[in-house]
This record gives C-alpha cells, structure tokens and sequence, in this order.
C-alpha cells in the first residue's frame, strides 16, 4: 500500500475539466438536436403553395394546347382554345346535363363563368382537372369526330377512362354518364395577358 499523498487539488481539477467538456458536449448536441425540431414548424414552400393562390404564366400557351398547374395539391387545366373549339361549344346544349352551369353554382362555378365558355376570357379555359364521379383525372381528347369510347359527332374534350365520363372543352359534362356535375372552375384572375393567378379572384 502506498503512502504517497493524492493531490485532491488534480482530482477536482480533471473532474472539472470532464464535466465542463461533457456539458458543453451536451449543449452542442441538444443545439443540433433543436434546430431540426424548430425548423420542422417553419412551413415548407409546397406547404405555403398548398394554401395559396398559384401564378401561371401562360405566354407560351398555343391555341389548343393545354397547361397544368398544381393547386392545392390538385392539378389545374389551362386550356386555350382555338376559335374552332369555341365555336363548337354553342352546338352541344342538348348533349349536355348541365350547359348553363345552374348545378352547385357556388361550389363549381364562379359566376363570371357562367357562361358558355365557362371563362372569363374566352379563348382561354380554367378548370381542375378531377372528375366529379370519383375524383379520377379525365384524359384530353381534343381531337373531333368518332373515337373509341366516344360518340361519332365528338367536338373535342375528356374523357374519364375509369367510368366513361364526358366532357366538353368547357368542362360540361355530357348526359348520361356517371359523373353528376360539371368540372369544377376554381377561383382565378388575370394579373395581366400573360399572367394568371389561380386561386383568387378579388381583381376579377
């Protein structure tokens, strides 16, 4: 056994040293651990885009040619119809459920769209792409005149594959098909002739 004195002075001296570099190992990590944690109550941009109005650019958009835009987490059809396609939409009343769009005026159509062309401009369509039956995304059949599935005197529009729902390029559903309303024109304005806001409609 040895009689050589321990130096409490060294002991205190190293203990202290481990605790300080223990505690501020732990601040360090807890500072890490917290900034995630904060971070995850900071709305992500697609979060902030989930509730907000959408702006589109429609500049490049040719006649019959169509956009897609996400609103909501739902996609949302820009359609800019030739004058052909809109020319068409006046001869189709009789194919339709509702062409005056007096279904769920409110929920469906805006009342500066209650129109023909479902549309504040004419040449250009808005609508979300979802099907009124049961929410599946219709296909685009622009193309006119007799198509598998479709009636021979077609004028262009969608096409639901999962229940054979139609509609026209004004999103007028046709009779006779499951799908009980038209599609839906979501709130929109435009910003100027290129610019689109989708979403909102307090400059409409």
């Amino acid at each position: 056994m040895s009689d050589t004195p321990v130096d409490s002075t060294a002991i205190d001296s190293s203990k202290r040293t481990w605790l300080i570099a223990s505690s501020c190992a732990g601040v360090a990590g807890g500072i890490a651990a917290a900034v995630p944690f904060v971070s995850s109550f900071q709305p992500s941009e697609r979060a902030k885009a989930a509730g907000a109005a959408v702006e589109a650019d429609i500049s490049a958009l040719k006649p019959g040619e169509k956009m897609t835009v996400e609103w909501r987490g739902k996609p949302v059809w820009i359609v800019r119809r030739t004058p052909e396609q809109l020319a068409a939409l006046k001869g189709l009343n009789s194919q339709l459920a509702d062409p005056k769009s007096e279904r769920k005026p409110s929920e469906l159509t805006p009342e500066y769209a209650r129109n023909e062309a479902r549309s504040i401009k004419p040449e250009y369509f808005v609508a979300v792409g979802i099907c009124t039956h049961l929410g599946c995304s219709p296909s685009d059949k622009f193309q006119v005149g007799p198509q598998p599935s479709l009636p021979n005197d077609w004028a262009g529009g969608f096409f639901c594959p999962c229940h054979g729902s139609m509609f026209d390029l004004a999103g007028r559903v046709y009779k006779n098909v499951p799908a009980p309303d038209n599609l839906e024109v979501p709130a929109h304005t435009y910003l100027s002739d290129s610019r689109l806001l989708i979403g909102s409609d307090k400059k409409a």
